[in-house]
């Protein structure tokens, strides 16, 4: 395996760094390609912008996707937008202007030079969306429009109303459709990733469960690429599809694939609040609605306890009796500041009993001002379907009285580590997307995750997979090699075993009771001695699992209890790791806030002598203390600085 600090970032100045690589990098000859097969696991944004790509240059693509259609891919969530450095609002922005953003957003804990990468790149992926026919909006004068976004004070976010994600999903999906017929894809729908193949050190496939027969299947390559998404759905309760899980990455984890900066997962605050524990899941409010929605909380407990009793409603509340805490704290940014701020915010004031749910977990979004200044039509072009959504969920018109909302799980920052090229440790392992830990640091931008997942799958992994297969032979791999038997063996195996527990709880039961642990502990703030605590009850609940679990069914039929069973087992494992990391990180920086660390106003405290690296964690075994490797971060074109939104 290659060496893990080696992060392959080139020499010279922040600013051609990429141009010189692309010209260094090695070509393959466009009559080779076809010589040249790929697997691509996932197929949302990431996944399906790097197979068409690499379709359209010749090499020849398996995809795979658990869901029946690369359609339902949890980008089709997104809603607020997509940042790009084009200023056509001529209003201060510029490359430079989001890199330094996305570092400081982050809290100065990701590499320069992805970072710097992925702001060069952004400016080509509108131009290959309009291309496409993706329908953003767009001025009186025809040009595409902006709004603004957490933690920028420029307007570079690109939007399609509140469903960014779905038309940019849907002009990456007719990119890989129009290679499917090609022949150039091949594309594995409801098939999941079980196992990752290597031979002599090198990834050169896959095993995978046809999840409506149950066969298990080898698929063999020359290289293969994770775009397989995040693991927020370690907490139970999440933004994320039911369906997301870390399956595929903590497997590639599971095989040497070094897995970086767990702890990083990122808080949402804008979400519609808990319910009940009747709950599955949780629905995202775009962030964009904080443009022109205002939060607030009363002044006053007496207020808020009368709002939650119901004897008073937010109309009832004098505008002098109001805490519009965020532009009251944060005067220059407001309801703008990035994610992390804004959801710690919301989190204390309703730990002063000033939350306004029956629960006292939530915090008004109030478009009132907004309705009155720009008139409800204007309101309703921008946001309507969030406002039919929030009504439908909530029983509550919007346009009448303000949004209850409350921080949620949402993004996860950590993932594979990989280097410059973004190859994991593993030799033709390439992870893009948020499978990946590169771009985010310890807090992504809102409308980022969007541009990192197209910047990888169209603009990057198409030139540094060329680099590496330009050093391969030709030779294939046969999927009756030992390699490839062996690892079905071990996935057959792992089924037969979940099927022969027979025990008494379900799988459904053991994930909350998981995620409650995992919220509880290691979300929105961390101490050590809770994680300490966190540690051990998730040992007892891999044990309860591994011994008293009841899978129904067989393992040769749709079986979703069984697919569930697999990936809780293996957040049981991930969620250990996110708090070994949570408690080596003894500092507090963007999602990651240890309580012990904080300034005298509550905001994360930094340790940049003794944290400025990437946590890369080797896999020992289970119940095994895992490797910790260091990448440390060197910025030579930003001041590492306290973060100051005010």
């Amino acid at each position: 395996m290659s060496n893990p600090f080696t992060s392959k970032q080139p020499e010279g100045p922040l600013a051609e760094k990429w141009s010189q690589h692309k010209f260094n990098m090695k070509l393959v000859n466009p009559a080779n390609k076809r010589k040249y097969d790929v697997i691509v696991v996932g197929t949302g944004l990431a996944g399906a912008s790097a197979a068409a790509s690499m379709a359209e240059l010749g090499y020849n693509v398996k995809a795979f996707c658990f869901q029946d259609s690369p359609r339902r891919a949890h980008s089709i969530a997104a809603q607020g937008g997509i940042n790009a450095a084009k200023n056509y609002q001529n209003d201060g922005d510029s490359v430079f202007r989001l890199f330094y953003d996305t570092i400081k957003g982050g809290d100065y804990r990701s590499r320069e030079a992805n970072v710097y990468r992925l702001a060069e790149v952004s400016v080509n992926i509108i131009d290959q969306c309009v291309a496409q026919g993706v329908p953003f909006a767009r001025e009186y004068g025809g040009l595409l429009d902006n709004r603004s976004f957490g933690g920028a004070q420029v307007s570079r976010t690109f939007y399609a109303k509140g469903q960014t994600g779905q038309q940019l999903l849907l002009g990456a999906y007719s990119a890989l459709s129009r290679q499917v017929a090609n022949g150039k894809v091949k594309l594995y729908t409801r098939t999941e990733m079980l196992d990752l193949v290597m031979v002599d050190g090198k990834a050169r496939g896959i095993v995978t469960r046809n999840l409506i027969t149950g066969e298990i299947e080898s698929h063999s390559a020359h290289a293969v690429v994770l775009a397989s998404g995040g693991y927020g759905n370690v907490f139970y309760l999440s933004t994320n599809a039911m369906g997301s899980n870390a399956t595929a990455a903590w497997r590639a984890h599971r095989r040497g694939a070094y897995f970086a900066n767990p702890c990083y997962t990122q808080i949402h605050p804008t979400c519609i609040p808990v319910s009940g524990d009747h709950q599955s899941k949780l629905t995202l409010m775009s962030e964009s609605l904080r443009n022109d929605g205002r939060v607030w909380v009363p002044k006053s407990q007496e207020d808020a306890e009368a709002i939650r009793k119901g004897e008073k409603k937010a109309t009832d509340i004098a505008e002098d009796a109001r805490d519009y805490y965020l532009e009251r704290r944060y005067p220059a940014f407001g309801n703008l500041v990035p994610r992390d701020v804004a959801s710690r915010n919301a989190k204390y004031v309703c730990d002063e009993g000033r939350g306004v749910a029956p629960s006292g977990l939530a915090v008004y979004l109030d478009f009132a001002d907004a309705i009155k200044r720009d008139g409800q039509k204007t309101i309703e072009g921008k946001y309507g379907n969030l406002f039919a959504m929030y009504e439908k969920i909530t029983g509550e018109n919007p346009y009448e009285v303000p949004m209850k909302i409350f921080p949620a799980v949402h993004y996860t920052m950590g993932g594979l580590w990989v280097d410059y090229n973004l190859m994991t440790n593993i030799e033709g392992l390439y992870a893009t997307g948020e499978s990946n830990f590169s771009d985010h640091g310890a807090n992504r931008l809102g409308a980022s995750a969007l541009m990192q997942g197209l910047a990888d799958g169209y603009f990057v992994i198409p030139y540094t997979i060329g680099n590496y297969l330009a050093t391969m032979p030709y030779d294939k791999v046969s999927t009756d090699h030992e390699a490839f038997k062996t690892a079905e063996g071990e996935v057959k195996e792992r089924i037969q075993k979940l099927l022969s527990i027979k025990g008494k709880r379900t799988v459904e039961s053991l994930h909350k009771e998981l995620g409650k642990v995992v919220w509880d502990y290691c979300g929105m703030s961390r101490n050590a001695e809770g994680l300490e605590m966190a540690l051990g009850k998730v040992k007892e609940l891999r044990e309860e699992f591994w011994s008293n679990i009841n899978v129904l069914g067989g393992e040769n039929e749709l079986n979703m209890e069984l697919e569930k069973a697999m990936r809780v087992a293996d957040f049981l494992e991930l969620a250990e790791l996110m708090m070994v990391d949570a408690r080596n990180r003894d500092e507090s920086c963007g999602g990651h806030f240890r309580e012990e660390h904080a300034t005298e106003e509550g905001e994360a405290k930094r340790d940049d002598e003794n944290f400025a690296y990437v946590a890369a964690w080797e896999w020992n075994g289970v119940g095994n203390a895992p490797t910790l490797h260091k990448e440390n971060l060197e910025f030579e074109n930003v001041k590492l600085t306290q973060r100051s939104y005010k």
